[in-house]
């Protein structure tokens, strides 16, 4: 990823509905969901999303494709992963095992049984 791509990305996703609409799709999968679907999710006029959409687009962040007379939009997550990518290149010096996904980081809300004394 060029740095140009890596600003436009983060410039698209540096606004409250943008940042919504973009992780309702990494939850929806590749299948997507429709406009409609995510306005009522997320309770946004449906011709205010429109703009969101074609920045997202623009970006490289979301596909859309027509079902009927519905508009498909999905994240592509190789956009995604090429700007975790070139945010993280070079992490911690080159010990990029250090620089695991942050869920894999994450402690377990589980507490682990102290073992009896």
């Amino acid at each position: 990823m060029e740095q140009t791509d890596a600003v436009a990305a983060l410039a698209a996703l540096a606004q409250n509905h943008r940042l919504g609409v973009y992780r309702l799709l990494v939850q929806a999968g590749p299948d997507g969901l429709s406009a409609g679907a995510i306005a009522d999710e997320l309770g946004v006029a449906p011709n205010t999303l429109t703009f969101h959409f074609d920045r997202l687009r623009a970006a490289g962040l979301v596909t859309v494709r027509r079902d009927g007379r519905s508009m498909i939009y999905a994240a592509r997550f190789e956009t995604m992963n090429a700007l975790v990518a070139y945010l993280t290149d070079n992490c911690c010096g080159g010990a990029s095992e250090q620089c695991a996904p942050v869920a894999a980081c994450k402690p377990s809300r589980k507490r682990a049984k102290q073992p009896a004394s």
